[in-house]
């Protein structure tokens, strides 16, 4: 494979990562370009860029999403090569091929690895002849609700429900008993056609108190393909992460190693070419399952980076350009410990619902192994029309141990006003023993969280705190005549108690 230099790269996207991309891409020596929506004109990533091309109105589908509108603006500032970032076109093997014929480097896998891979069946398919384990399922689509109940009585209940297409846990359904079947699949198939325009659904046993472990690969074009470790990805909302870590918790090296090669051969399965994520779920006796791969860079790939001293945006770029990897397997080492939290314009008191306003107050934290990737700053709004993320946080430190309270400590600088986010979520897990021990799974916030532990409503705590005034008070009632004051008379600590 012939090297070509890449001068000049598009970012077809916006916020923390397009800023990321960017300064990896100028570090490099490498010409930014970024296009923006009418709704991030202010934003800055749009002042980080050596040039910027507004693209549209807000609605992503009239701005971010259309091919044309980005094609346009790489012949007119003569783009050499575009970086997706994540969301978006990312995973869109159609506007790969685009670009491709237009001459321009897309700075990720080929069409055809991302068509495959974006198609959960086919990618079960494909690495199934490699040997990669799967969890027990449909070969294909099911065709209708006899065919799923047949299936569901053979793997037994639970059994999850999943579109075929996309991810994100859009399409998806827990059903644990047979007759909560029907209502899920037809609930599963309406939202997989609205979220991706196709309504196929296939059915997998459901895996109860999973981790969800996934490995980061990098390949080249030379056929060369390693592993960078693993990102522990179980505690998560709605199907979706939340906090992130690297290494995992519980992951033996020689298990780390297993699932590490496994990881290899699902890339090599597609002649992957790139940054890839493969993800497994792993049940509580050490077996691990092929979930899906991510053929795009990761919100949480920070925490990678962290742990190996790579910056994988580079090592895209360098891929891009024809580049042979500049190490091997053994050549990686694991460095300490690194926990990534993601802060969401979102009310843990409210079922995480989104929130929209203004940062009145915006002011990240800072110190030693302390790194935020954000794309907002005070004042700012925060659009209705996007994710609603406004940043990472990541923390690095020799050890699990100093990590945490790394963790802690930056929360706790982290000043935001004008809008709830999930920070005071992030603090609760940190803190809670299932996760200090390590012993938890994808099931944390359903097991462990409810909004009381945030708002000082606990129903615990309040039930403790009754029966102690109730015996004060009964004290009180009992407490003999003292100092003049008669003995049903209560103190003016009682008196004045809040």
């Amino acid at each position: 494979m012939k090297k070509h230099t890449i001068t000049k790269v598009l970012i077809a996207n916006r916020g923390e990562i397009a800023l990321r991309i960017m300064r990896s891409a100028k570090e490099m020596g490498i010409a930014t370009v970024a296009v923006f929506s009418e709704a991030d004109r202010n934003a800055p990533f749009v002042r980080a860029a050596d040039e910027a091309v507004c693209i549209g109105p807000p609605p992503s589908k009239d701005s971010y999403l259309v091919i044309d509108k980005l094609l346009k603006v790489c012949k007119d500032l003569k783009v050499d090569a575009v970086h997706p970032g994540y969301g978006f076109l990312s995973e869109n093997g159609d506007f790969a091929q685009a670009l491709e014929k237009a001459g321009v480097a897309f700075i990720g896998p080929s069409p055809q690895a991302m068509h495959i891979m974006g198609d959960k069946l086919a990618a079960k398919e494909a690495v199934k002849k490699h040997g990669v384990p799967l969890v027990p399922g449909t070969e294909g689509a099911v065709a209708d609700l006899k065919e799923a109940m047949e299936v569901a009585r053979s793997i037994t209940f639970p059994i999850l429900i999943k579109a075929a297409a996309g991810g994100g846990g859009k399409g998806m359904r827990i059903v644990e008993k047979e007759s909560e079947l029907k209502e899920g699949l037809e609930r599963a198939i309406s939202e997989a056609e609205n979220a991706f325009g196709d309504g196929s659904v296939f059915i997998e046993k459901f895996v109860v108190g999973p981790r969800h472990i996934e490995v980061q690969v990098l390949a080249d074009m030379h056929g060369n393909t390693v592993y960078v470790f693993e990102r522990e990805c179980s505690i998560q909302r709605r199907h979706q992460k939340v906090i992130e870590e690297a290494p995992s918790a519980v992951l033996t090296p020689a298990l780390r190693k297993k699932m590490g090669e496994a990881a290899v051969k699902v890339a090599k399965s597609v002649d992957y070419v790139g940054a890839g994520t493969v993800e497994f779920l792993l049940d509580a006796s050490g077996d691990f399952y092929f979930m899906e791969m991510n053929t795009r860079l990761q919100v949480e790939h920070p925490v990678t980076e962290m742990i190996s001293g790579l910056d994988l945006v580079k090592e895209q770029i360098k891929i891009a350009c024809g580049e042979k990897l500049a190490f091997g397997q053994e050549d990686l080492k694991i460095n300490g410990h690194a926990i990534e939290v993601r802060v969401y314009a979102e009310d843990p008191t409210n079922d995480f619902l989104p929130d929209i306003g203004t940062l009145t107050t915006y002011r990240p934290p800072q110190g030693p192994g302390v790194r935020v990737d954000d794309g907002f700053e005070e004042g700012m709004a925060i659009p209705i029309h996007y994710d609603p993320m406004i940043a990472k946080l990541i923390v690095h430190g020799a050890n699990r141990e100093e990590a945490i309270a790394r963790m802690e400590r930056a929360i706790d600088d982290y000043a935001i006003a004008g809008v709830e986010t999930t920070l005071p979520f992030c603090r609760f897990v940190m803190g809670h023993q299932s996760f200090r021990s390590g012993r938890y799974d994808t099931l944390f916030v359903k097991d462990h969280f409810a909004p009381e532990v945030l708002d000082g409503t606990d129903p615990d705590e309040m039930a403790v705190a009754a029966l102690i005034a109730a015996r004060l008070n009964e004290e009180e009632l009992q407490r003999p005549i003292a100092n003049g004051r008669e003995a049903h008379q209560p103190s003016p600590w009682w008196l004045n108690r809040r």
